[in-house]
């Protein structure tokens, strides 16, 4: 099997490419680490919603609906406000309808390439982005820890695995979530009717107006608790919704399936993700977004037990990781 890894170019903007087999990926060091592209070159899929030449300028503006942009911290914030163990940082209220800050601070700034290349039977790429005081990100998060985001592309698919290692002398708040935006169809000939997703979802967060959960839950409709099961739309209804995670048989996924081609895209985030965000640009046909995050929205103001609402903190020292992965089942005819 034939595999590569080299910097290029997506569309006019730096790009570390990797090839393995019939598979490619591309990740955007200078937009947030983002993993624009993972396709199946033999059978011309694109699993994942990638900007045209034209879209570029709007894509830089808010990288957020196309590829897997990282959110650190994810999400909304009420007012801005994240409190933190007897202080209150105040972030930038970049959502105005809302009043709330919105999807954090490094989904749109430059990544450092630490390193990339082959084995025999794998490419892969290493980023990292290191923060210090003096760094953009310190202004609002001032602890000095390194996010490090290495994708491996093989013959099984893609796998993502991101760490967070704490640098500094006091505990700081761990969040992430993906915005990771599945394009429905993915395959050339089909359409969005052929497609189908199951996910690992739990119960559904109540939301306020302001897009803030309550901090109750409201019952599943008898569509979306389809959603546990499979056979159901992407575009079923307009969806913005926030739910918990159930994983089944000890994972923690969605599965997209299109009955046209026999093939299923599955998409395996891992158990630390405690919550699911999910996104359909108001049923609009073309893609969708099953966002796995770690904690509940706005969970810093929220009245309920940390490890309940995926809170996590990080001692000086300590790193979280977490590995998720990105493959595709051939389904019986």
């Amino acid at each position: 099997m034939t595999t590569k890894a080299y910097e290029g170019t997506f569309q006019g903007e730096k790009a570390v490419w990797l090839q393995a087999g019939r598979y490619e990926a591309a990740v955007l060091p200078e937009i947030g680490a983002n993993l624009i592209a993972f396709r199946d070159n033999e059978k011309e899929y694109r699993f994942l919603r990638e900007p045209s030449l034209d879209e570029m300028e709007a894509f830089k503006e808010r990288p957020i609906i196309h590829g897997i942009p990282v959110l650190f911290p994810p999400n909304r914030y009420e007012d801005g406000k994240f409190p933190w163990k007897g202080k209150v940082f105040q972030f930038p209220v970049n959502e105005p309808k809302t009043g709330n800050h919105l999807h954090g601070f490094v989904h749109d700034i430059p990544w450092e390439v630490e390193r990339f290349g082959t084995t025999e039977g794998d490419s892969s790429v290493t980023l990292a982005l290191k923060v210090r005081e003096g760094h953009s990100v310190y202004t609002y998060l001032p602890f000095e820890f390194t996010l490090r985001l290495t994708y491996v592309l093989n013959q099984f698919g893609l796998q993502q695995h991101i760490s967070v290692h704490n640098e500094g002398q006091e505990a700081m708040p761990c969040l992430i979530a993906y915005h990771t935006t599945i394009n429905a169809p993915f395959a050339p000939n089909s359409q969005a009717a052929d497609y189908s997703f199951k996910m690992t979802i739990g119960n559904r967060w109540e939301m306020s107006e302001r897009m803030l959960p309550t901090g109750e839950y409201q019952p599943l409709s008898s569509e979306e608790a389809k959603m546990k099961v499979g056979d159901l739309s992407p575009f079923f209804e307009s969806m913005d919704n926030h739910y918990t995670t159930a994983p089944q048989n000890g994972r923690n996924y969605m599965e997209l399936t299109d009955a046209r081609e026999g093939v299923k895209l599955v998409y395996d985030v891992g158990t630390s993700y405690k919550q699911w965000m999910i996104w359909n640009n108001g049923a609009t046909e073309g893609f969708f977004c099953p966002e796995p995050q770690m904690n509940l929205v706005n969970a810093p103001n929220v009245d309920k037990p940390a490890d309940e609402i995926g809170l996590v903190s990080l001692e000086p020292g300590e790193v979280w990781s977490e590995s998720a992965r990105l493959y595709t089942i051939e389904l019986k005819k």
